[in-house]
């Protein structure tokens, strides 16, 4: 047996084992099963949440499209980096306050007591639009396994999905929200470690940084430049625009949200941001660096830019170490999806069976149709990852959008502004929802500006518009009055 498939393997069992040792815990009821009572410890949920945020995009989209594009791909860190700090400055405090006073398991729970919302409108249309865009969310990832499976064992994409789904199904499966917070820790852990790793190995194989650049240069003048060879001004802004939209998303992305209403308080807020931020200084930074780094050694070697990590680790480090970098990549694939599966599962199981088709329904019983559904979900994203043909880098930059622009203002505008109403929450999900599913497919539009932006911007103006015109709907005022 090789010592990459060695490491790798001691990896996977490891995360079958947290599925087994949390299976007990997130067995009692459904709070556990998708909050983990609200009892972890702060530096779990803080790596949780940036384990669960970063995905496969982070190891296999952000360093080939760094590897294609070159420096430029920095602006697309900067965005993540300041879309993160705006949710744990902004978003995280009062939705932890809300979260408990309403006693929200989920986003669609918060949206329907924070207006009383007696029709179950937004309950409803909210869980509707999770399902849709998590199952394309987890799709992308499950195209991740796949490639970084096959360029590392010479393997079927196909069976590389199969074998990273399987696992992540598993430990879901079992341990619900706790395992997958855990295994998210440790994911985080290496994650941040083997880009970090790469690029100082670099660095001393090329002989220092000026090196490194003069080589690139002389390959590819444009990848040393943060406008990457756009010349023209609406280009070059489109190009700064486009990378900056991603941080707009993170207030409209559920499966991050929900680790804020996950920690035991609000004071446990300041802590988890300082190390979510130290976290994604250094991973997206050293990501970008990766890609850049291997255009001297790979460029006209590899045809799939995202098939870079794992190619550059096999040049430049020995086979343990390539182990663990497979290991990592699978680690961002992974904790990813298996947030996905239970935001996705719980909108299904709280919030359109229990609190609308059988509210008697016991805790038992609910943590067993959570489980089924996981499944279920899985196997259509499996599906549809069959048929994918846009790179990973793009099918998680449409779901993020989606979500995005169906969650984020109305989201925003309910934590901050008074005057938000419930039909105006629902006319931002869907204006923003539209928006992008019509511009993505719009090649045209496409081309000439991320989706994010003017599915986030219509919906923002939307939520606003028709609270201004429509009446409170009785919901209690943000925590901050």
């Amino acid at each position: 047996m090789s010592t990459v498939l060695l490491v790798f393997l001691l990896y996977l069992a490891g995360m079958v084992i947290v599925g087994i040792v949390t299976a007990r815990l997130a067995s009692k009821s459904l709070d556990d099963f998708i909050l983990g009572g609200r009892k972890m410890w702060t530096p779990v949920i803080a790596l949780s949440e940036k384990g669960t945020d970063m995905s496969a995009w982070l190891l296999i989209g952000l360093p080939g499209q760094a590897f294609k594009m070159g420096i430029g791909a920095l602006w697309a860190g900067i965005g993540v980096w300041l879309g993160s700090l705006f949710n744990w400055l902004v978003i995280a405090t009062p939705l932890r306050k809300l979260a408990g006073k309403y006693n929200a398991l989920t986003l669609p729970d918060y949206f329907e007591s924070r207006f009383n919302d007696t029709s179950h409108l937004l309950r409803i249309t909210s869980s509707i639009l999770i399902v849709f865009f998590f199952t394309l969310y987890v799709s992308a990832q499950v195209v991740g396994a796949g490639k970084i499976l096959a360029s590392t064992f010479q393997i079927p994409n196909v069976v590389g999905m199969l074998i990273g789904l399987s696992i992540i199904l598993f430990y879901t499966m079992m341990g619900g929200f706790i395992a997958e917070s855990w295994t998210d820790f440790f994911q985080g852990i290496i994650m941040v470690i083997a880009l970090v790793l790469m690029c100082v190995v670099a660095i001393v194989t090329f002989g220092g940084l000026g090196n490194i650049v003069a080589q690139i240069s002389a390959i590819d003048s444009k990848a040393v430049l943060m406008s990457a060879g756009e010349s023209g001004t609406a280009l070059y802004l489109g190009l700064i625009l486009g990378g900056l939209a991603i941080g707009f998303g993170y207030a409209g992305q559920p499966h991050i949200v929900m680790r804020y209403m996950a920690l035991q308080g609000t004071k446990e807020v300041k802590k988890a941001a300082i190390i979510a931020m130290t976290w994604t200084t250094f991973a997206v930074s050293a990501a970008i660096l990766l890609g850049f780094f291997a255009i001297p050694l790979l460029r006209g070697e590899i045809t799939d830019p995202e098939h870079v990590t794992l190619a550059f680790a096999a040049r430049i480090l020995p086979g343990w170490l390539v182990g663990f970098i497979l290991a990592a990549a699978t680690a961002a694939m992974m904790s990813t999806v298996d947030s996905q599966l239970l935001v996705a599962t719980s909108a299904v199981t709280e919030d359109i069976y229990r609190k609308l088709i059988n509210p008697a329904a016991s805790q038992k019983y609910l943590v067993r149709l959570a489980r089924i559904f996981t499944v279920v979900i899985a196997v259509i994203a499996f599906i549809l990852g069959l048929s994918a043909e846009q790179a990973v880098y793009w099918l998680v930059l449409y779901a993020w959008g989606g979500l995005a622009a169906s969650f984020g203002p109305p989201l925003i505008m309910s934590l901050l502004w008074r005057r938000t109403t419930r039909t105006g929450v629902f006319a931002g999900m869907i204006t923003g929802a539209i928006t992008i599913v019509v511009w993505y497919n719009i090649p045209v539009l496409k081309a000439f500006l991320y989706e994010l932006i003017p599915g986030f911007v219509l919906s923002l103006v939307v939520t606003v518009l028709v609270s201004l015109v429509t009446k409170r709907s009785g919901g209690l005022v943000p925590p901050a009055e």
